[in-house]
């Protein structure tokens, strides 16, 4: 017999099934972790738009009226949480908060 050297088709199979039961394992608890790294990023969105309204009062020596201050002066690109649901609005006193869209 000749000393061939590979692998035999139960062994790609039993290789292939383990991939699969741990694809099976972890895809689950990637999924369940997403809402909570969309909340961690929007609560980083907002501190910088904090940050933000800080600046443009410092500038301007008066707080923004609306979020859209922000994006006209180009202190913003957006308006929207990383999550693409939740959007931020500033308070007379130039505080942040985040609004959640329908």
């Amino acid at each position: 017999m000749k000393n061939e050297k590979g692998f035999t088709l139960i062994e790609m199979m039993i290789v292939m099934l383990v991939i699969s039961v741990l694809l099976i394992i972890t895809i689950p608890n990637i999924t369940k972790h997403n809402s909570n790294i969309n909340n961690k990023g929007c609560e980083a969105f907002v501190k910088m738009v904090q940050s933000q309204v800080q600046s443009y009062e410092i500038e301007h020596n008066a707080y923004p009226a609306s979020i859209d201050d922000l994006v006209t002066e180009k202190y913003l690109n957006t308006t929207k949480c990383p999550d693409g649901k939740t959007t931020v609005s500033i308070g007379a006193d130039g505080t942040v908060s985040k609004v959640s869209t329908p």
